[in-house]
């Protein structure tokens, strides 16, 4: 099953808020860190459920992905792995002795989407900030992922404060010093948030994330389950500094190339500093739904988690790139390329913990 095929699945409806659809502001002292700051542990899902994964040799080789990311990530800090009891076996026979399993049921791998979304005050606070997740728009069967975050809150003891959206973490990018940036069809659209303006959406995003400033642009409807998360294409790695990936020769017919260049030009044009590196061309998957995504890596406690996707030429340039903007810490490629054929990456399927 790809991810770009938006099955609806039965049972898509799954919950619709755990909290009312309003919801609440999270607390304005609370904001998330960045991604590179210290983390106490990250967290991982285990991708079970038959009916997202159907083909059984594939869901194999889904499952020894997650595994060698978690595996790497462990190298460096802990990793807990989430899946009902029942799954906890079949996952210890692909995961090093170094991650921790925790009995919360999954369906999907994702963690990034229904995971929790951590939040610090500087004062030894910690609170998971809660978006709710509803499956890309009712688009995929997310009972169990769409409970994550706030099992995981209880289980942490951690308050849960919720924004009044739907939508999932993938799906915004922020900097850790006030600034965020998203694609708005990942946001503005009925699928998630029917009624709200994008003003609206805009400031709960802000004080969902103790942000201060969004950058938008229009991304794409309806093209994959995601509506064009922005995390594939751009990330913040420091204040006012952006690594993406383009085509080196795009093709404006293809409406995430237009994309992609629209918001490569409103981040300069919002006078950040972007450095671009271009997308594998002579990689081990040639499928047009393959998503070959440099930028969807993972920062973790000293190390750089990313894709290498068997462009010898590309595959060096991500490297010093990566190796530029994070340097002091070790630059770790794996193959994921499962997780392309699924329409994510590494960044994805992980979720952090920050220390406090």
């Amino acid at each position: 099953m790809r991810r770009r095929e938006m099955i609806l699945t039965s049972g898509a409806a799954g919950l619709t808020s755990l909290f009312g659809a309003a919801g609440g502001a999270a607390e304005s002292r609370f904001y998330v860190p960045p991604e590179e700051a210290p983390h106490q542990r990250t967290f991982m899902q285990w991708p079970i459920n038959r009916q997202v994964h159907s083909d059984p040799v594939f869901r194999e080789m889904t499952q020894q992905t997650i595994a060698d990311i978690a595996n790497a990530i462990s190298a460096f800090e802990p990793v807990v792995m989430l899946a009902a009891k029942e799954d906890h076996s079949g996952a210890q026979a692909k995961l090093s002795d170094a991650v921790e399993l925790w009995d919360i049921p999954t369906e999907d791998l994702w963690c990034r989407d229904s995971g929790p979304i951590f939040v610090v005050d500087g004062q030894d606070g910690l609170a998971v900030s809660h978006i709710q997740f509803n499956g890309w728009g009712e688009k995929q069967i997310h009972r169990r992922d769409g409970q994550i975050a706030a099992r995981l809150a209880e289980r942490l003891g951690l308050s849960l404060l919720p924004s009044g959206l739907r939508g999932e973490a993938g799906g915004v990018e922020q900097d850790g010093h006030g600034l965020l940036m998203a694609h708005e069809s990942s946001w503005v659209n009925e699928n998630r948030n029917p009624g709200l303006s994008r003003d609206e959406i805009e400031r709960r995003l802000l004080s969902a994330y103790g942000a201060e400033r969004m950058i938008w642009s229009e991304g794409v409807w309806g093209e994959d389950i995601t509506d064009y998360h922005i995390d594939s294409l751009a990330r913040f790695t420091g204040p006012g500094r952006v690594l993406m990936n383009l085509p080196d020769a795009p093709d404006l017919r293809d409406p995430f190339h237009a994309a992609a260049l629209d918001t490569h030009d409103v981040l300069v044009a919002a006078g950040l500093e972007v450095d671009v590196i271009p997308e594998p061309y002579d990689r081990r998957v040639q499928s047009l739904d393959f998503v070959a995504s440099y930028a969807n890596y993972y920062v973790c406690n000293g190390a750089v988690i990313a894709a290498e996707f068997g462009d010898r030429e590309t595959d060096a340039i991500a490297r010093a790139a990566l190796a530029k903007h994070y340097p002091g810490r070790e630059i770790v490629t794996l193959n994921v390329d499962p997780l392309g054929e699924l329409g994510g990456g590494i960044h994805c399927a992980t979720q952090q913990m920050p220390a406090v």
